[in-house]
């Protein structure tokens, strides 16, 4: 279901009703709840919250389910964050390297002076030295390790907040 180059959902936020939108909050908090029990929590039978749940499925709103690992549990106590400049043509040999290196656990397009974010998870700076070597031959980086992260990964606001 996940896929990097998603295009636009077929349900929009505007056909979002708050049954739906209750039903993404559950899911968001807890990916693993049954549909009986997610029908208790949003007043609906099991049946009709396993028809909303595949409609937002098959609509593009509900991409997928995942667990959250913790890195470091897998040996990985350093995240860094590198922001990579391609050199003149070599802008499409940069996402085709990200995809190759199991380590790297986000690669996005962004604007401004660099082209390309990446969220690394490394085993020791040795490892990080090794791949900017990679990335080197195409292009500039520039490299932060995250000392912290006081806001976790989450999802955008359900609430149909404009």
């Amino acid at each position: 279901m996940k896929n990097g180059n998603r295009a636009s959902p077929v349900v929009d936020h505007q056909t979002l009703d708050q049954t739906d939108r209750k039903i993404l909050g559950e899911l968001a908090a807890e990916g693993r709840i049954s549909f009986a029990e997610l029908g208790r929590r949003v007043s609906l039978s099991p049946p009709a919250v396993a028809e909303r749940v595949q409609r937002l499925e098959r609509g593009g709103v509900i991409t997928g389910y995942r667990a959250e690992i913790d890195p470091r549990a897998l040996g990985y106590p350093l995240t860094a964050i590198v922001r990579i400049k391609p050199a003149a043509r070599q802008l499409p040999r940069i996402p085709e390297l990200a995809a190759e290196i199991p380590e790297i656990s986000e690669c996005h397009r962004i604007t401004g002076e660099d082209c390309f974010f990446l969220k690394v998870h490394l085993r020791s700076i040795d490892d990080l030295s090794g791949l900017l070597d990679r990335f080197l031959v195409y292009g500039e980086t520039t490299t932060s390790l995250i000392a912290a992260s006081p806001i976790p990964r989450r999802d955008p606001p359900i609430d149909g907040r404009e």
